[in-house]
């Protein structure tokens, strides 16, 4: 008999990515989000249209012998979502509600396991000053300092999820995700991250002009692709690890240099233009010395290698929407 598993935030883009890859491994699955996914990455068994803010339709979507539970749901986007302070009440509070009604539910439902996706985004400012040597390590999460609200809410619920495996015996698991990126996920719209913004923009512009990048562009991050993510999530599941862990890539790249790349592999001549906007801290970068001593595992593609598959499914969907635009006109 099959497992069965629930993918909270089946409707987003790592949660279309890791329903695919439970299937593929045999499992049952029910996939839970207040949207379907938009780029048709539907392959759960049951898919149920719901807000995980509401305890009662957390608790209904924990039920019918449910063995494992991905908890990736979340009020969440890229720079130009978290930094601005816009958004933050929004952000905490939906994303709080959210795991609390999951973690209550799992405990009602008698759920022995549940994965939490956690972010890089609650390591301390402090030690991501230099963006030539930032601190990632998992123990130095404290003192805290995260640089957003985003980053407090992912630091009090994975304190949130470890009370609960104190408390009543849940084995969770915790990942730090580092800028996971790849087709499929969101390119446009203000909650996109870096990765799908820059080839959004080298394939929307014209040759001979220039793409814009926030801040000085020395800013530097690492990005992992999708299905190194996926990989890395199931390993963990699977591990005798509680974390939190990381879950990203040690290949750090300034982001004018990020955006050179996106510009190479559109093949068009293009310059940088730095503008004002969000940036979050000066650097950034994946420690991979615990998952590859827990979990003997690191990810190996290279961000080019990625980058090259994210550009090519961008572009197709540019490419569409001018098409349609045109249509309509």
């Amino acid at each position: 008999m099959s497992k069965k598993a629930l993918v909270c935030g089946a409707g987003g883009f790592i949660g279309g990515h890791l329903v695919k890859r439970l299937q593929q491994e045999g499992y049952w699955v029910r996939g839970i989000d207040l949207k379907e996914n938009e780029y048709g990455n539907n392959h759960a068994d049951e898919f149920v249209i719901g807000d995980l803010r509401d305890p009662l339709i957390s608790e209904a979507a924990a039920q019918g012998g449910i063995d494992e539970v991905y908890q990736l749901a979340a009020d969440m986007g890229g720079a130009g979502y978290i930094f601005t302070g816009e958004h933050d009440a929004d952000v905490m509070h939906n994303s709080v509600l959210c795991n609390v009604n999951m973690l209550n539910a799992v405990k009602n439902a008698g759920i022995r396991k549940i994965f939490y996706s956690s972010s890089a985004c609650m390591y301390p400012e402090y030690n991501q000053l230099d963006p030539d040597n930032p601190k990632c390590a998992e123990d130095s999460a404290y003192p805290a300092a995260p640089d957003s609200e985003y980053g407090w809410e992912k630091l009090f619920s994975e304190r949130l999820y470890l009370s609960y495996y104190r408390n009543y015996g849940i084995e969770v698991r915790i990942a730090r995700f580092h800028n996971i990126f790849g087709p499929q996920g969101t390119w446009t719209g203000g909650k996109e991250k870096a990765p799908a913004a820059m080839c959004r923009k080298a394939a929307e512009a014209e040759d001979g002009s220039f793409i814009e990048v926030w801040g000085d562009g020395k800013q530097t991050r690492s990005f992992l692709y999708i299905d190194e993510c996926v990989e890395a999530v199931r390993r963990l599941m699977d591990a005798d690890f509680t974390g939190p862990v990381n879950i990203g890539s040690e290949e750090m790249i300034a982001i004018n240099d990020f955006a050179k790349m996106a510009i190479e592999i559109s093949g068009k001549k293009l310059s940088i233009k730095n503008i004002k906007g969000p940036t979050g801290v000066r650097g950034r970068n994946s420690d991979n010395k615990l998952i590859r001593e827990k979990l003997n595992w690191a990810p190996v593609q290279t961000l080019r290698e990625g980058m090259e598959a994210t550009y090519k499914w961008i572009n197709e969907q540019v490419m569409l929407t001018r098409k349609q635009a045109e249509t309509v006109s």
